[in-house]
């Protein structure tokens, strides 16, 4: 009975692991018109069945002119240019030889039953593009012909431009079981001539077994195709020292119709599957012992309670929760905060009751609140991202918190952008353009790779900082809230602190709270970063909403002229005002009045990192007058 009992969980197990894998799609990724009507399918894109819902990835590029530099690969895949050059170790504007396989961060989430990570493709006249063309020429099998035709409305073949390709692509997430094996990450392959499934784990450290088994390919037929992909699970980031230089040399014989990485039978292989047979059940035992005491270590450690529980606490009881994270957060004592601060002077007062303070050799800000805390620093310690403020400690002293956050020295983006100086940094639509990129990346992290997913609930362009560098983090938490959790009108109308035109239609209704007010404060900011403006503006005598001022110009005639001579600012350079349009009318698309019309955040992202590339284009191209100049 107790071997029947061990047998029936054992066989559970193995179904459980197999019912975790994707399933590989061999040459089905070559048909365009694929169909999924009775259940997901690999000639779409890869299923959602992993314990997350989004997750970062990575695919496997190689560099082919126009697509060889770290900017032009990096606005093909949607890919963060800064994150593409520092994984391959090279410069940000670094060219590839053809045939260089590059690494490619992407950001990979669910969308309906598929896992995708989006990105834009300009569509011209006259370039004869098909989606077939697309997702295998162009995109090298990480996009899916089949998939391409569901998220565009182009005819079957050629596609009309001038225009924008949506193009899926192919990533996934971690299954459960995976990542209780260590597997962290998931890279999407694209097979060339001549790879093997032995080849390609022994690059990535990865064994054969597991990619095998990852791909729900039998290792009695391990069948591969060129141009299709496979997923490698990693332990650990990729590395440019796992990428090689392919040279493409043509084959004097026919090609064969597959790549197999099939071994020769050995007493090695048999001895691994029994030994893997019997050691698959110890390992579930030993996860599921190791589960259950993270779970209990989790339930000893205190947290900070949610904010309906904490009506009635005192500063004692919010002190001993605090200490719970002084083995995150630095426990500053107040005399530490005076001597810093020189006694919180008013040569040292940033704005209201924050202050700047000399600890050692680093300035850091000191926010002085006498609120309960406890909601903003319980997600404050569980965030880390380039783009949200970060807290580096807190004090509690006679009632009063004092959280110490790292200095932004050019202060909030509305203070950068009232101060009416104009500089070099102010007239550059590139730094514009970069600020609202930052934004949109600390806002796609936090509602799509937190767990759970925040709604930050008071974006505004006083609550985004800037650094010496003019890069910009989303501040002030005091607001924000797990995505979905029920809130009431009472607490949305009264405590939001943004203002008139930041507060989105649907805000004082009590409801389920969305990342679609954030999406609605990001596009007034936008507004704001386009004009120079406040969120109210003054306009024939009387307050207007800059957003309501502009959505009125856009629907006049000789639009364009009106748009950037009435409310560009001005101290932008005239060469970028081309792409003033293109964010007016994304900011207008976030400041949709319902909510469900409005874009995601990796949608926003994707929409301003191609801006950001066709800006760059035109600052490189030499103009007509120089093109003029002969000798």
């Amino acid at each position: 009975m107790h071997r029947q009992i061990v047998l029936s969980f054992f066989v559970l197990s193995l179904f459980i692991y197999v019912h975790g894998q994707q399933k590989y799609s061999g040459n089905s990724v070559l048909n365009c018109d694929g169909d999924d009507r009775d259940g997901p399918s690999p000639a779409f894109l890869y299923t959602c069945n992993g314990g997350r819902r989004a997750c970062q990835a990575f695919l496997i590029f190689k560099s082919q002119p126009p697509y060889d530099s770290v900017p032009a690969i990096s606005t093909l895949l949607s890919s963060d240019q800064a994150g593409v050059a520092r994984i391959n170790n090279v410069t940000r504007l670094a060219v590839f030889p053809t045939g260089k396989e590059v690494i490619v961060p992407v950001n990979c989430s669910c969308s309906a039953q598929y896992y995708r990570a989006i990105s834009l493709f300009p569509v011209t006249s006259g370039a004869n593009d098909t989606y077939f063309t697309v997702a295998n020429d162009t995109y090298q099998g990480l996009s899916t012909c089949s998939s391409l035709k569901r998220a565009n409305a182009h005819g079957e073949s050629g596609l009309e431009g001038p225009g924008e390709l949506r193009v899926p692509l192919r990533c996934a997430c971690p299954t459960r079981n995976q990542t209780v094996n260590g597997v962290r990450y998931l890279l999407t392959f694209s097979i060339n001539w001549r790879d093997t499934i032995t080849g390609i784990g022994e690059r990535f450290n990865a064994s054969a077994e597991d990619i095998l088994t990852e791909n729900g390919i039998s290792e009695a037929n391990p069948t591969i195709f060129p141009f299709t992909t496979i997923l490698v699970p990693l332990v650990t980031e990729p590395s440019s020292s796992q990428t090689t230089l392919l040279y493409q040399e043509q084959p004097s014989l026919p090609p064969p119709t597959y790549v197999s990485s099939r071994r020769e039978p050995n007493k090695e292989l048999y001895l691994g599957v029994g030994v893997a047979a019997g050691g698959l059940l110890v390992t579930l035992f030993a996860a599921f012992a190791c589960f259950l005491w993270h779970k209990k270590k989790k339930e000893a450690v205190p947290q900070f309670r949610g904010q309906a529980s904490r009506k009635s606490a005192s500063p004692v009881d919010l002190r001993v929760e605090i200490a719970s994270l002084e083995e995150i957060l630095k426990v500053f004592t107040f005399e530490e905060i005076k001597k810093a601060t020189q006694n919180f002077s008013s040569r040292n007062r940033i704005q209201g009751s924050v202050f700047r303070g000399a600890f050692g050799q680093e300035t850091l800000a000191v926010k002085r609140v006498s609120r309960d805390v406890s909601n903003e620093v319980n997600i404050l310690k569980k965030i880390n991202h380039f783009n949200l403020i970060k807290l580096r400690g807190f004090c509690e002293f006679n009632r009063c918190f004092y959280l110490v956050f790292e200095y932004m020295s050019y202060g909030s983006l509305r203070d950068w952008l009232s101060s009416g100086k104009s500089s070099k940094k102010t007239r550059s639509w590139s730094h514009r353009i970069n600020i609202a990129l930052d934004v949109a990346n600390g806002l796609h992290y936090l509602h799509s790779f937190t767990k759970p997913a925040y709604v930050h609930k008071d974006i505004n362009s006083s609550n985004i900082l800037l650094n010496g560098d003019l890069r910009a983090k989303i501040a002030n938490f005091g607001l924000a809230r797990v995505a979905g959790r029920e809130t009431s009108s009472a607490s949305l109308t009264t405590h939001h602190r943004g203002g008139r035109g930041y507060m989105p239609p649907e805000y004082i209704k009590p409801g389920l709270v969305t990342s679609k007010t954030d999406v609605y404060g990001f596009g007034m900011m936008l507004l704001e970063l386009i004009t120079g403006k406040g969120a109210v503006i003054l306009q024939d005598g009387r307050e207007v909403l800059l957003s309501a001022a502009i959505a009125s110009a856009m629907e006049g005639d000789d639009t364009e002229t009106e748009i950037l001579q009435s409310f560009i600012d001005p101290r932008l350079e005239r060469s970028g005002r081309g792409l003033a349009m293109r964010m007016v009318r994304l900011s207008l698309t976030c400041l949709a009045h319902e909510p469900t019309r409005r874009p995601g955040m990796e949608e926003i992202a994707a929409t301003l990192l191609k801006i950001q590339a066709d800006l760059k284009a035109q600052e490189i191209l030499p103009s007509p007058l120089k093109l003029g100049r002969k000798k």
